[in-house]
């Protein structure tokens, strides 16, 4: 085994026992700013079912966020995606195993299943591999099949780490202030056609990628 493979599986046990101690301390000292939470925080106060969007690399204050509060989450099959899988699974969410590229239709039908049962569903709509903030179909259609609203999570730091990924995570650091804005919530007509739902899956990328600037 190369030294590079050992240094990957030692920091991956590594962060498999202590991510969730470490990240839940993060997350405490920072300061949360919410822009435009009284539509969301409406529909989780009521029971109501939604699909919150937001982009892989700023995942980490949203899934912090969202925590015990129902939420089904999909995560790829990847053996880095058991590590935010560990992760979540102690935030409590339901976690859902696919991806785009492996289990993905799978995956996409047990979310429509779960929102169709009035749970609230978490997505990173450019995950697993990228490219980065481009947004593919899984939140619009799982929106547009179980006809619940959408809703776009943009996140900014006042302070971070940018990791060296395909995503460019972004980790806040510790006593920072962080930026939370939500979309007002966005429907999406079922009966539309696969042109008029690729048009509608562009302009919530290019939403998404505004709500911060």
């Amino acid at each position: 085994m190369q030294l590079k493979e050992i240094k990957k599986n030692i920091l991956w046990f590594l962060g498999n026992r202590f991510l969730f101690y470490s990240a839940s301390l993060l997350c405490k000292t920072v300061r949360i700013e919410k822009k435009n939470f009284s539509g969301i925080e409406e529909l989780i106060n009521n029971d109501k079912n939604f699909v919150l969007a937001f982009w892989h690399g700023s995942m980490f204050i949203p899934w912090y966020i969202h925590r015990r509060q129902n939420f089904s989450a999909i995560v790829s099959k990847s053996k880095d995606g058991q590590l935010l899988v560990n992760l979540l699974n102690k935030w409590k969410y339901n976690v859902v195993r696919g991806s785009s590229h492996v289990g993905g239709k799978e995956a996409l039908d047990t979310l429509i299943t779960l929102a169709n049962e009035n749970n609230p569903i978490a997505i990173t709509p450019d995950g697993p591999t990228g490219p980065r903030h481009e947004m593919k179909a899984g939140a619009v259609i799982t929106a547009q099949r179980t006809e619940i609203p959408l809703i776009l999570c943009g996140v900014s730091y006042s302070s971070k780490v940018e990791l060296k990924s395909w995503d460019k995570l972004e980790i806040p650091k510790l006593f920072s202030k962080v930026k939370v804005v939500y979309s007002d919530l966005i429907y999406i007509n079922k009966n539309l056609n696969r042109e008029e739902t690729s048009k509608i899956i562009k302009e919530c990328e290019i939403k998404l990628n505004n709500l911060i600037n």
